[in-house]
């Protein structure tokens, strides 16, 4: 760890203090939004959900037309370098929707230059580079988040308060389904899609939230086998991908995914089987409770239905209460839902999927270095 002050370290932005929580108290935070393409318009819902206390105070992409393609007031500043934004100044929050295999380098550009980071699923690529996050905001002082949006829905909000309080008694199976569709037009659309270095398959990028389900709702996994094809897409990556999944409870799983469900997104399921409770919820993303049975009762027994809600997007509506969360940590309100810490669960376990089926053998967590 470089022990030199923040200002003294190679990389650090001259003239830019780190932002203090205290700083944050009184006044809305400056987001700086770091790609426009399709995932960054839910961003901007999420930021006009939390007008009170946030504010869009630039845009960067490498292609102007991205940015006069977002619905933004025309004054605020657009650049096409990050380092020109971050030479700006202005910016509490960076946050980060660019491919993924830029996140970490970007991160670190932030966090050297004092300004705290949002950064969508999943986090980096590469485990190394995770792990380079978390060190980077470290050394820097300031706070790493990892969008993990599903984890708000308020049907996994049902299943992990039913998990936490013992509902289950023992959990013996765990099902995860993804069939969506991604078509080759979907793909050809971007250069960077459908390749190792800066997207991943459908285990690494469409699936990532469903895995991110693995450690975050059952516990830790004590090791995983998984099989990946590319079936009818012409990509480097996976289009279709099984993994077998142990926990260190003896619990058992399985995550199913593919994109290439014909001829549209069809479910986006978990199915959990314990020796006093079963549960299923579904639909195009974890939408429906399609089947809450327990041995005992639970007041939240009787709002299922309220729970449930439509979509025709895969990415749910947790994206405003993600924001809040963040907002109130950097606050220091409350404590952050999904750090850098916490999303390097769900990459080590992609890393760990692809290791293994790379290798044709399982792969035991954690990680070996």
């Amino acid at each position: 760890m470089d022990g030199r002050p923040l200002a003294e370290r190679p990389g650090f932005q001259s003239g830019i203090l780190p932002f203090v929580t205290e700083a944050l108290k009184n006044r809305k935070i400056r987001i700086g939004l770091i790609g426009c393409g399709r995932i960054a318009q839910k961003h901007l819902a999420a930021i006009e959900a939390n007008s009170a206390d946030c504010e869009l105070a630039s845009l960067c992409d490498r292609d102007p037309a991205a940015m006069d393609a977002m619905e933004v007031n025309p004054s605020v500043p657009r650049f096409k370098s990050l380092t020109k934004m971050i030479e700006a100044g202005g910016i509490d929050l960076a946050v980060i929707c660019t491919p993924s295999g830029l996140h970490s380098r970007q991160t670190i550009q932030c966090a050297r230059a004092g300004i705290h980071i949002m950064t969508e699923k999943p986090m980096a690529t590469r485990w190394q580079d995770g792990l380079d996050m978390v060190r980077a905001c470290d050394d820097a002082g300031v706070e790493l988040f990892v969008v993990k949006q599903n984890r708000q829905n308020a049907t996994l909000q049902l299943l992990k308060r039913a998990i936490d309080g013992g509902r289950f008694g023992r959990i013996h199976l765990v099902s995860l389904n993804v069939f969506w569709t991604r078509p080759q037009e979907y793909y050809d659309t971007a250069s960077w899609r459908g390749t190792w270095e800066y997207d991943g398959g459908a285990l690494m990028n469409q699936a990532s939230h469903y895995v991110d389900l693995l450690d975050w709702m059952i516990g830790p996994v004590e090791r995983v086998c998984a099989f990946t094809e590319t079936r009818a897409r012409d990509i480097e990556v996976e289009d279709t991908a099984v993994v077998n999944v142990r926990w260190r409870s003896g619990a058992l799983g399985t995550v199913a995914t593919t994109m290439c469900t014909y001829p549209k997104n069809y479910e986006g399921s978990i199915t959990i089987l314990g020796e006093t409770g079963t549960v299923r919820i579904g639909g195009v993303a974890v939408n429906e409770i399609q089947e809450w049975n327990f041995a005992d009762e639970h007041p939240d027994d009787k709002t299922i239905q309220e729970s449930n809600y439509e979509t025709t997007s895969v990415y749910g509506y947790g994206h405003p209460p993600f924001y809040r969360n963040v907002i109130q940590a950097l606050r220091g309100e409350e404590s952050a839902l999904t750090d850098g810490r916490e999303g390097l669960k769900s990459l080590e376990l992609l890393i760990a999927c692809y290791r293994s089926a790379r290798n044709g053998q399982p792969e035991a967590l954690p990680l070996s270095y």
